[in-house]
């Protein structure tokens, strides 16, 4: 049985994190953010679960 996982491009990453591209990319780079998973040739996506367990480590965090 296979488990559908829901691939997130770049604009809505944006939107669900209210970040931009450059702040993305670059937490990308020093392992804060999910990385991208290549879905194409030239084309990359996001994990939406991966986005949502960042997004639910940040307000962990804020509750610290």
């Amino acid at each position: 049985m296979y488990n559908t996982q829901q691939f997130l491009r770049l604009p809505e990453v944006i939107s669900l994190t209210g970040r931009s591209r450059s702040s993305i990319y670059a937490d990308v780079r020093a392992k804060r953010f999910p990385a991208p998973i290549s879905i194409g040739r030239r084309s990359v996506a996001w994990n939406a679960n991966a986005i949502a367990d960042w997004q639910q480590s940040c307000i962990s965090a804020s509750k610290s």
